[in-house]
């Protein structure tokens, strides 16, 4: 098993809440989603997030809209709807209720009977 593969199945399981909890701070386009996750560490690809605002958009998580820019092409905003912003609350509940338990496992000492 290599930890590689280990790692970025981790990470991309945490990939739609990272997105949603970006967007909760105001509406953004693709690149600057892309410059905050990879600020982060996340080391994501276009390739990875495109489909999954697509599946968040589709979901009724996220909306969007065009503008158009000064620097090239018009760009694709999106943002938090309402049913996106219950989702993102739900999510950070179990976020810390998992980072909790996670914590527990890992850091507890063997009882006797182990």
């Amino acid at each position: 098993m290599k930890i590689e593969n280990t790692k970025a199945q981790m990470r991309k399981g945490v990939l739609e809440f990272c997105i949603l909890s970006i967007l909760q701070h105001g509406d953004a386009y693709t690149s600057e989603i892309l410059s905050q996750l990879k600020d982060a560490k996340l080391l994501v690809v276009e390739g990875t997030v495109y489909p999954l605002l697509t599946r968040l958009k589709n979901a009724g998580l996220l909306s969007y809209r065009w503008e158009e820019s000064t620097s090239g092409p018009p760009r694709k905003y999106y943002a938090l709807t309402e049913t996106g912003k219950l989702f993102l609350k739900e999510l950070n509940t179990t976020w810390s209720d998992l980072v909790q338990a996670v914590n527990i496992v890992t850091t507890n000492k063997p009882t006797e009977n182990e």
